[in-house]
């Protein structure tokens, strides 16, 4: 058993409603909690002990220091150090993995890969993150990009997709060329107006400080001063990924998304991603992250579908 003594102030937040964010952090590590004024009692496994307190003194300090964390903010921060114990309570709050990219929304990384994507996209000008569905890369890639904008890092975004055919045949949809791939970059479209002002993203578009385009398009161009995501690059083809990775321009950062499980390309033909990724590997300037189904944010099924098509695949 180990005793702890709390401040008064943000034990309401700590403990949440009923005490639910305590009974949650219980059901993550193997203890049991107990308070009596700002006396705080904590049983259960050595090591997990030390987990505990170790919280809870950083919670401390937090709100020393004059944060005010969220009953969900908590939850996901309790989570990600069960799931990675070099994490910590400061470290989850900081300002390297926490950030408001446009005033709207607050970001933070929610597991340990999350915190080294973040990382990587903050220290490298070429990034490439890899992973199922669910997994934040394309999400917090869109966040650092509209952060990168807003602080005039860069002076446009451009964010764009191969427009594959995964079963439906473009040239039977109706419209002219934009509105036929619009359904493919609409998850692009989904993350800004998520993030930041719809008004505000709309004009953005109007004035193309916000590109939001197809592969193709991105032909023939040199891209400088951007910040620049291609998403779904596991349908890029070879010739494809090379064209685009030779149009980094000066003062670009490039972020590269993609999951090497859901190719949609013809049989045959190699996966620009995959071959980028293996190729450009030990180029110490480009980062790699690789991102596992223990990642995926989304609902809990989105995780459990995951880990079922990941073991009928090994299975095969």
């Amino acid at each position: 058993m180990r005793k702890l003594t709390l401040p008064d102030d943000g034990l309401d937040a700590l403990f949440g409603s009923y005490d639910e964010n305590i009974r949650y952090l219980e059901t993550l590590l193997n203890v049991r909690i107990g308070a009596r004024g700002s006396e705080v009692t904590i049983e259960g496994d050595a090591g997990d002990i030390g987990v505990v307190e170790a919280i809870l003194t950083d919670f401390a300090e937090l709100v020393r220091e004059g944060a005010a964390p969220s009953s969900q903010e908590l939850r996901q921060a309790f989570k990600q150090i069960a799931d990675d114990r070099t994490s910590s309570l400061k470290t989850f709050f900081s300002k390297t993995y926490r950030f408001n990219p446009t005033g709207r929304k607050m970001v933070s990384a929610r597991t340990a890969t999350q915190r080294r994507y973040l990382e990587a996209l903050q220290s490298h000008e070429l990034v490439f993150g890899m992973g199922p569905a669910g997994t934040g890369k394309t999400f917090l890639a869109v966040a650092m990009g509209l952060h990168y904008l807003w602080q005039k890092k860069v002076s446009r975004i451009i964010l764009t997709r191969p427009a594959v055919e995964a079963g439906e045949k473009l040239g039977f949809l109706p419209g002219d060329l934009q509105d036929k791939v619009d359904p493919y970059l609409r998850p692009l479209y989904d993350a800004l107006f998520d993030l930041a002002d719809p008004d505000k993203i709309s004009r953005m578009l109007e004035k193309r400080i916000i590109e939001v385009a197809p592969l193709a398009f991105m032909r023939g161009r040199t891209l400088a001063e951007a910040f620049i995501i291609l998403d779904e690059a596991q349908n890029t083809t070879s010739e494809q990924m090379k064209m685009f990775l030779t149009r980094i321009g000066y003062g670009s950062r490039v972020v590269v998304t993609g999951d090497a499980t859901q190719i949609d390309l013809p049989a045959g033909k190699l996966s620009g991603l995959i071959e980028a990724t293996t190729v450009l590997r030990d180029i110490a300037e480009i980062a790699i992250v690789e991102f596992t189904n223990r990642d995926v944010v989304r609902h809990r099924l989105v995780q459990l579908i995951v880990q079922a098509y990941d073991r009928a695949r090994q299975s095969a």
